[in-house]
């Protein structure tokens, strides 16, 4: 789960990355290239894909981190757990490993 959750953070920020670098925050980019207004995918249009395109991965970026968050905490708890349970089973099964406390009894 952690793994897929992995390289999905990492194909949207490479996109994300991609995306930006496409653009010109001058208007330029990828949609200088397309100089004829009469084409189906003008300068408008595409300017307005590649924003749309940006915002879409930012939030799914950030959605994405906070779900590799929660699924990291939860393995985590669950290894302490088991962790902490591994030693509770020890100290039942082995109480004959235990020190002894010495009794005034045993001092006279």
């Amino acid at each position: 789960m952690i793994a897929i959750i992995s390289i999905l953070v990492i194909l949207t920020a490479i996109l994300l990355i991609l995306v930006v670098l496409v653009q010109n925050s001058k208007g330029g980019g990828l949609a200088a290239n397309f100089a004829s207004s009469n084409q189906v995918l003008g300068v408008r249009k595409t300017t307005d894909f590649l924003e749309k395109a940006t915002w879409t991965l930012a939030i799914s970026l950030v959605v994405l981190a906070l779900v590799y968050n929660m699924a990291i905490s939860s393995n985590r708890a669950e290894e302490t757990k088991s962790a902490v349970q591994e030693q509770i089973d020890k100290a039942d099964m082995a109480p004959q490993g235990l020190p002894v406390m010495p009794s005034a009894e045993d001092e006279e």
